[in-house]
């Protein structure tokens, strides 16, 4: 028998920012489709919201600056990542 641990819970954040980043992205194809689906009426506020959401979400989601990965291939070399 094996000693199974709980996984690590999803961020609440992580979550929510991919959510956005999915609705984001389905009224950006919506509208170059010809369709409204949310109540945004110009294009170009829809390219500048998917654009903005899918940076953050990227951010977040990844090790960009330095300390991010100092940090991570810290926890790598114990183990803990």
């Amino acid at each position: 028998m094996t000693n199974k641990q709980n996984p690590a819970p999803f961020d609440k954040m992580m979550i929510i920012r991919t959510v956005i980043l999915l609705l984001a992205w389905l009224n950006q194809f919506l509208v170059m489709k010809g369709y409204k689906a949310l109540p945004i009426t110009n294009e170009d506020i829809t390219f500048i919201i998917t654009l903005l959401i899918s940076i953050w979400a990227w951010w977040k989601n990844n090790d960009v600056r330095y300390k991010a990965r100092r940090n991570t291939q810290y926890l790598k070399d114990r183990g803990l990542k």
